[in-house]
């Protein structure tokens, strides 16, 4: 009988360690850094031909680890990104700033892909919205 609780302990002490490992490696995978962000699309609305706009992303590093930013690329030339370069620390906040130049009277929806060292590595954010006719300059005499 005393064999059969010693190959019991044996056993729970086993599924004990087990459990342990099991627990500290998913506990790991929860420290990597994650975007939070305020908004992931934004609308400028209608806005007159040849007036390049401007709007900034802002968003929260929801990780444990510093969040990098490697790279912020636009899905065609209209649009311009720049963005916080130096590692986000642990609820800490980075901006991308996005300028899209209005030169083709047309509505528009842009992609804007961002690579980091975050949980999801790729992330989308986008910016949409209407070119109109810029207002004519004809004056009256």
């Amino acid at each position: 009988m005393s064999n059969n609780i010693r190959i019991m302990k044996k056993l729970i002490i086993l599924c004990a360690v087990v459990f342990g490992f099991a627990l500290s490696a998913s506990a790991q995978d929860n420290t990597k850094p994650e975007f939070k962000f305020n908004e992931e699309k934004h609308d400028f609305g209608k806005i007159p031909q040849g007036k390049p706009v401007t709007t900034i992303f802002s968003y929260t590093n929801v990780g444990q680890e510093p969040l990098i930013v490697t790279q912020v690329q636009p899905q065609c030339g209209c649009t311009i990104a720049d963005f916080t370069k130096t590692p986000v620390k642990k609820g800490e906040t980075g901006t991308i700033k996005i300028t899209y130049n209005a030169a083709v009277v047309a509505p528009f929806n842009k992609a804007i892909t961002i690579t980091s060292n975050a949980a999801t590595p790729t992330k989308v954010i986008s910016i949409v919205g209407e070119v109109t006719p810029a207002p004519s300059s004809t004056g009256t005499k």
